[in-house]
């Protein structure tokens, strides 16, 4: 694909045309960015089906095969869902709150004060599992 690189609009004779946004996180640097694809399906003279992805008017590799930082050209990249980086930076300008001061937190006391609460053994899973995605 690097040999069509460059050229810009729409190519004639597409078989669909598919919208895709994706929002990246560099984990070298930290930096973060967002950007919109047209994915055009076409067929080749030999009958197989050719993808070209398109931004900003010009034909790209796909984000998905080697992702390199826009900031330092790190390849260790994470691709996400579209609007994770603008969340993420409007928490960062959103007036945080204070947080409560640090020291021993108290439990409240049982119903029944004479049985000892269960001990919970928390693991590595327990901790991710807001972060982890839900079975489709």
């Amino acid at each position: 694909m690097s040999e069509i690189a460059g050229q810009t609009g729409l190519r004639a004779g597409a078989n669909a045309v598919v919208n895709e946004s994706y929002s990246f996180a560099c984990m070298r640097c930290g930096y973060g960015w967002e950007q919109s694809y047209e994915i055009e399906h076409h067929t080749d003279a030999a009958g197989h089906e050719v993808v070209f992805y398109v931004a900003d008017g010009k034909v790209v590799p796909s984000p998905l095969s080697k992702p390199a930082c826009q900031n330092c050209d790190g390849h260790v990249v994470r691709i996400m869902r579209p609007g994770r980086v603008e969340s993420a930076r409007n928490a960062e300008h959103r007036h945080h709150r204070v947080p409560p001061p640090a020291g021993p937190v108290e439990s409240p006391v049982p119903e029944d004060a004479d049985e000892k609460p269960e001990h919970h053994p928390w693991q590595l899973s327990d901790l991710l599992h807001p972060f982890q995605r839900k079975a489709s």
